[in-house]
């Protein structure tokens, strides 16, 4: 056996979900996959959506969905078509995250119930969700992927209500990966710097937030979305089977200093 191939993905299954234009983390997650030799669903939120998306994903033959979490049964039909199409599942990547801008915008102590809740349950607790309808399917083991950010950890100015969705959704990390790791399922959080996606142009005083992420990383300057997919898709790739249960850091390094 070519011990390189344990670097690749060849053969292997995956889902991605939250596609939403060519900066977009899922995408460079799915086009690298795809690369190594995996077969992929990706997934959309809606038919706005796939008018961004498709131009993409079209060219290079991938299977695109839309699935809107918010709405009852999209995302058990979504791993459904997914295991109908692929057989079985050998990676999932969650690159989901929303709040409300007025929730968002705000002070964390001014946010609403019903906004709290909905961040919540849109940026965490559908990873778990994800995981109890993926993990039947996922019978050789696997991995399970999502992205946070450094305001899990730090009050990061301008994060504001993601910050503590954030920190829930790398303690969720720890659990799945306690529940699923005799199934051999390891789950991990891939944390990026601040990149320009769709969802982070919602955070008020953005590019301030990746100036100030560019002086005080050490290697001077921002990720770029290939670095961020290689990190994630590395962690899919059984050269990382050893590893489960962490946040991992891709950030030019800025989670290190202050």
């Amino acid at each position: 056996m070519n011990p390189m191939s344990a670097f690749d993905l060849q053969g292997k299954k995956g889902l991605v979900l939250g596609l939403a234009n060519e900066l977009s983390i899922a995408w460079g997650c799915a086009r690298q996959a795809q690369a190594m030799g995996a077969d992929v669903v990706v997934s959309c939120l809606n038919d706005k959506a796939r008018a961004y998306v498709e131009p993409l994903t079209q060219p290079l033959g991938m299977d695109l969905q839309t699935c809107n979490i918010e709405t009852p049964d999209e995302l058990e039909k979504l791993v459904a078509y997914a295991v109908a199409k692929l057989g079985r599942l050998d990676f999932v990547i969650h690159s989901i995250a929303w709040a409300p801008l007025a929730d968002l915008h705000g002070r964390v102590i001014d946010s609403s119930s019903v906004g709290f809740a909905r961040a919540m349950d849109v940026s965490c607790h559908s990873f778990a969700t994800l995981a109890k309808l993926c993990a039947p399917h996922m019978t050789h083991g696997g991995s399970m992927i999502t992205m946070s950010y450094l305001g899990a950890e730090e009050a990061v100015p301008h994060y504001g209500l993601m910050g503590p969705v954030k920190a829930a959704l790398e303690s969720l990390v720890r659990y799945m990966a306690a529940e699923l790791g005799p199934q051999g399922v390891r789950v991990h959080a891939v944390s990026p710097g601040p990149i320009l996606t769709r969802a982070a142009s919602g955070i008020e005083a953005f590019d301030a937030l990746m100036q100030t992420n560019i002086a005080k990383a050490p290697l001077g300057r921002l990720v770029t979305l290939d670095e961020i997919a290689n990190l994630s898709t590395f962690l899919c790739t059984d050269a990382a089977s050893g590893m489960t249960g962490q946040t991992i850091y891709v950030d030019a390094g800025s989670h290190a200093v202050n």
